[in-house]
């Protein structure tokens, strides 16, 4: 196993990511599939799980918790997060936490994480009303949490604010990153800050939930040609094992088949050439789907109801390619009368537009992909009744 060193602890490169626990046909979560794992990743040296409060409407705490209690506690590593990014009308970061424990049957986290800083939540996180920042550094202090830190999906500016206001308090941060994501979704950039910063970075969604992991014939087929004895996921975390401050690599394996191929991946091998590196990068430019905005922003002077024209073009552009709840986060966090639906289709946008882009055109089929996709406060309701369902 390939390990970090962090605060001299030793650190297993790959984490298991428990969002995506094996499930059986009625929707629950397979415990004694999750025990095989948890035991072929201990034996592996994999012994850093990765849990949060909204996985698996709950479930996800309470069965690695049985699970990894048959263990000693101080042989492995757990983490897990504050649900601040959950839409309500009351934080109490106190109940959630005594809740979070008695789940896990531990009685410290070794890492915990404010969960998901985004446009929306982190005004949540910073407001003094509820305390958040302040409990959360006070049970650190008494030992109940050994390492604090933060996911996020926001934006570079939204990270770069959080940190202003709390960075001497976060030791690491979790990001989405992949050799797609690396300009997709600016994870190059986040990465480059966080490392400035000095802060060490987690990373989730290496394969993009899947999607890395099986690439069109013709792409896969290049990938085979260089290395015919790995996987095409396993490409996707010798990009990771290329950047110096990558800690953690979380996956959320659902099976043991992705188990033994990430164990195998991150026990040993050549990491990928700077040949390799650049046909990854360039395999990626393919899969995209973008509209072809240069982020001039012209059209947004002329925009009568003030859309933020490039930001919207730019998620119609990662949404084609992945229509996912996580990816219309940036659209969730604008006002309501912001949106790609009040577009007028008055057109002067096209007119203002260097690159002749049909702005009306994009933003109507924006509002349709995101007409199919949850919404993440509906998730978060849906999250919440079931864990409420479950806890009676």
């Amino acid at each position: 196993m390939i390990y970090a060193d962090f605060q001299g602890k030793k650190l297993p490169k790959l984490g298991f990511g428990a969002m995506r626990l094996p499930t059986t046909a009625d929707g629950q979560v397979d415990e004694a599939q999750v025990e095989q794992m948890v035991a072929c990743a201990m034996k592996n040296g994999v012994n850093y799980f990765d849990t949060a409060y909204p996985y698996h409407g709950g479930m996800s705490e309470v069965v690695l918790g049985r699970v990894l209690s048959k263990y000693p506690r101080e042989s492995y590593y757990l983490a897990d997060k504050y649900p601040g990014h959950q839409i309500s009308d009351r934080y109490d970061p106190a109940e959630i936490f005594e809740e979070q424990l008695r789940c896990c049957g531990v009685e410290y986290f070794d890492f915990y994480l404010l969960h998901n800083v985004y446009e929306k939540s982190i005004e949540v996180y910073l407001d003094p009303q509820w305390g958040i920042i302040d409990y959360f550094r006070e049970q650190k202090r008494l030992g109940r949490i050994r390492h604090l830190g933060f996911s996020t999906h926001g934006r570079p500016e939204t990270i770069r604010r959080f940190l202003d206001e709390c960075g001497e308090d976060m030791e690491f941060c979790q990001i989405q990153l992949n050799y797609l994501d690396w300009t997709l979704q600016s994870a190059k950039r986040k990465y480059q800050m966080l490392t400035r910063r000095g802060i060490p970075v987690w990373v989730m969604e290496p394969v993009r939930g899947g999607k890395l992991a099986k690439l069109p014939e013709q792409q896969e087929q290049m990938l085979k040609e260089r290395r015919p004895e790995e996987s095409v996921a396993s490409w996707g975390f010798r990009f990771l094992q290329n950047l110096p401050n990558v800690a953690v690599v979380l996956s959320g394996m659902s099976n043991m088949e992705q188990m033994e191929d990430n164990i195998k991946t991150f026990s040993g091998g050549a990491p990928l050439t700077g040949e390799e590196t650049d046909l990854l990068l360039e395999l990626a430019e393919g899969m995209k789907n973008t509209v072809p905005c240069t982020g001039c922003r012209y059209c947004v002077d002329w925009c009568p109801v003030g859309l933020d024209i490039p930001l919207l073009m730019k998620v119609c552009g990662e949404l084609r390619f992945a229509p996912t709840t996580i990816g219309r986060l940036s659209v969730d966090a604008l006002p309501e009368n912001k949106r790609p639906g009040d577009c007028l289709s008055c057109g002067r946008c096209v007119k203002m537009c260097p690159q002749n882009i049909k702005v009306p055109a994009v933003m109507r089929e924006l509002d349709q992909i995101l007409s199919g996709i949850t919404s993440w406060d509906e998730l978060c309701r849906q999250r919440a009744q079931e864990q409420k369902r479950l806890n009676h």
